[in-house]
């Protein structure tokens, strides 16, 4: 779906330069944007006291002028909505505010989490790790070694996910260091990677990351956060065509969001475009219940609806795993796709 674009696209770029280039002023966006400020957006603007705002110009470039709407601008935009204390969300959905070592998960058997950077390029007002005390997680070598000598001694473990925050915050010789000290683990296999740089700031896939990941022993999985099709454009398509050539396997996960990606036709356009642009449907999760972000919420019954009649649209590998994360659980919840009966 063709959408116009006034602001001026940034060519690939030092990926650190368009990282700086931020708005951290919801009057400010709106402004860039020629949206008017009506008083809902208004009142919305002391939310970014609770969750600070920051869009990288590179990623406004993709959203419509005029717009109040957009599904971009939604995404990342405050809200008076987040000041709603909704019943049954909490600061910790996931129960994740307790790691074994700072800044590691060890959620699931075969896997842990490894929290590399606390800071994200772009702040999504749905993120369910909103309220995640990073000061005690700080992503520095200190405590990744912590982390490196808890995997080297739990033999259980043969994949590593790098997460955050976006660990694809950390540079490129951060990222190198932390590489070579995982290949030097016999237990460890795969290095997974859930990023949304990649599409925010295509340019961080340099040359440099993708040429470490070529030659590293490891398989290594990037698993992309895009919502909307809206998102991809030609500088996404060439970042993941050179991580392709990097034996990179590339997967994408969403959220289900209302106001954002809430009907199976546009959840159709998603997966055709990610398809298109090398990168396989994963996941797509029902909300995390973090407090300030109810607003975003699609029941359990709407997104079986939804996910029903996305498979009329496209082929079964497009459609992703419709899924929960429960505290505690040993894996992902799959949800079944059965309406059910009141």
């Amino acid at each position: 779906m063709a959408h116009i674009v006034t602001l001026k696209t940034p060519s690939r770029e030092d990926w650190l330069i368009q990282l700086a280039d931020v708005i951290t002023d919801p009057d400010e966006l709106l402004r860039l944007l020629k949206i008017d400020t009506d008083e809902n957006l208004i009142a919305g603007g002391a939310a970014k006291r609770l969750f600070p705002l920051r869009v990288p110009r590179a990623f406004a470039a993709r959203m419509q002028p005029g717009n109040s709407h957009d599904p971009l601008l939604r995404q990342v935009l405050t809200s008076q909505e987040e000041f709603i204390a909704a019943p049954g969300f909490s600061t910790d959905p996931l129960e994740e505010q307790s790691s074994v070592v700072p800044g590691l998960l060890h959620k699931y058997r075969n896997r842990a989490l490894l929290l590399v950077k606390g800071g994200c390029a772009v702040n999504c007002r749905y993120c369910f790790r909103r309220h995640f005390p990073y000061a005690d997680n700080q992503g520095n070598k200190r405590n990744w070694q912590g982390a490196l000598d808890y995997i080297a001694v739990h033999p259980e473990l043969d994949e590593i996910i790098f997460s955050g925050g976006d660990p694809l915050m950390a540079k490129d010789h951060e990222l190198d260091w932390l590489l070579s000290q995982l290949e030097a683990i016999p237990h460890i296999k795969r290095l997974r990677i859930h990023s949304r740089l990649p599409i925010v700031i295509p340019a961080r896939i340099t040359d440099t990351l993708s040429a470490r990941f070529a030659r590293s022993s490891l398989q290594i999985l990037l698993v992309n956060h895009i919502n909307h099709a809206q998102e991809i454009g030609d500088d996404f398509r060439h970042a993941m065509a050179q991580l392709r050539q990097a034996n990179v396997t590339l997967l994408n996960q969403s959220v289900l969001l209302r106001g954002v990606n809430d009907n199976a036709q546009t959840l159709a356009d998603l997966s055709n475009s990610l398809f298109d642009a090398g990168v396989m449907p994963y996941y797509l999760h029902v909300l995390d219940k973090v407090q300030g972000a109810a607003h975003f919420m699609v029941s359990d019954d709407e997104a079986r609806t939804i996910m029903r009649e996305l498979l009329t649209l496209v082929s079964g590998y497009m459609v992703p795993k419709l899924a929960r994360e429960i505290g505690g659980e040993p894996s992902k919840t799959p949800l079944d796709l059965q309406l059910r009966q009141s």
